[in-house]
């Protein structure tokens, strides 16, 4: 690896406790009792990646609480570095209430009003030195509201000027936003700014949401019948954008890699038997960003992503069960490799 900047990584949004239903397979309604745990997605990924052995940093917002101390000590213990994680007065850290159901059920609650992670501004971005990382990964929640909203926006210009390849995780949580369209709004005001867009393929078609109706907010996802039929043209129209590089996360069906002027090629996943799928989008990105930022080639740093997005699928939570180095190459390993 290139070690010229002291840096490799920095994720960008939201952190939360994550309460998580110890009674696997039960309804919502009947849980009895829940397991702590940290999550939200830049903190995710920054995790992941810094298993994998990225030296990662994370800008995200805490407030002046014990949840806050808990999300900072856990990340402290995994080696992300939180020079600029900002304890923000006023505000509350973010909390999050997940069932889990499994093969397709995994509900869950979000506990974000006057939430720190949203409260980051231009001086806590200004606190970021960019000219010592390779890459930075945002997240579309992160842009919903201001002044989080205004700071991103001057993140990413401090990050162009600084050479830092600029990723974007769509992470579209509807009801997040004010109105689901505008998640789109921003968005496509945002992709030209991007090197790489990286998302699922209910998010990629929520990027070019006009009917509000076509929006699950309980389930805070594009209902299915809607993907269909306007999945091509959503990816034909982030391409458009200028973006270099769109990778559609599939599932079980893997990914499909986008470059300008070339044909789609699609990489294949890993199949498992899934506990529950939460978190698997920010396994797939931080085992990307390792393949990406040792000089992989794209083909391989997905497959890489979706190794990892396999094995938390298999297991109970997010950032707290992200695999190591040695895990995913034995993972990969009993299954033909990454090639």
């Amino acid at each position: 690896m290139n070690n010229t900047k002291k840096y490799d990584l920095l994720t960008i949004g939201r952190s939360s406790i994550d309460l998580y239903s110890a009674d696997v397979g039960s309804p919502f309604v009947e849980i009895s009792a829940f397991n702590a745990f940290v999550g939200g997605c830049p903190t995710n990924i920054a995790v992941g990646a810094t298993r994998l052995g990225l030296r990662t940093a994370i800008l995200t917002g805490i407030g002046n609480d014990q949840v806050g101390n808990f999300i900072k000590n856990f990340l402290e213990k995994e080696k992300v570095a939180t020079a600029f994680v900002p304890t923000i007065e006023g505000t509350r850290s973010s909390a999050v209430i997940l069932g889990i159901e499994p093969p397709d059920k995994f509900p869950l609650v979000y506990y974000r009003d006057n939430c720190a992670d949203i409260h980051l501004d231009i001086d806590h971005v200004d606190s970021i030195p960019f000219e010592e990382f390779k890459a930075a990964i945002f997240s579309g929640t992160a842009f919903s509201k201001d002044p989080s909203r205004t700071a991103m926006f001057y993140a990413l210009e401090r990050a162009q000027k600084n050479g830092v390849t600029k990723l974007l995780d769509l992470d579209f949580r509807a009801d997040q936003w004010s109105d689901p369209r505008a998640f789109g709004i921003v968005i496509r005001a945002l992709l030209p700014q991007f090197n790489i867009v990286i998302g699922t393929e209910e998010e990629i078609v929520a990027a070019y949401l006009t009917d509000i109706n076509q929006v699950s907010i309980r389930h805070q996802q594009i209902s299915a019948p809607e993907i269909k039929g306007d999945i091509d043209n959503a990816i034909h129209s982030i391409m458009a954008s200028g973006v270099d590089t769109l990778i559609v996360k599939r599932g079980k069906d893997g990914a499909s890699i986008f470059e300008q002027g070339k044909q789609e090629v699609k990489v294949p996943g890993f199949p498992v038997e899934v506990l529950n799928v939460l978190g698997a989008g920010d396994a797939f990105a931080g085992g990307f960003c390792y393949g990406y930022l040792n000089g992989w080639d794209l083909y391989k740093s997905v497959r890489m992503g979706n190794a990892c997005g396999a094995i938390i699928v298999t297991r109970e939570g997010c950032a707290n069960f992200m695999p190591t180095l040695q895990e995913v190459m034995d993972f990969t390993g009993e299954r033909g490799g990454l090639e």
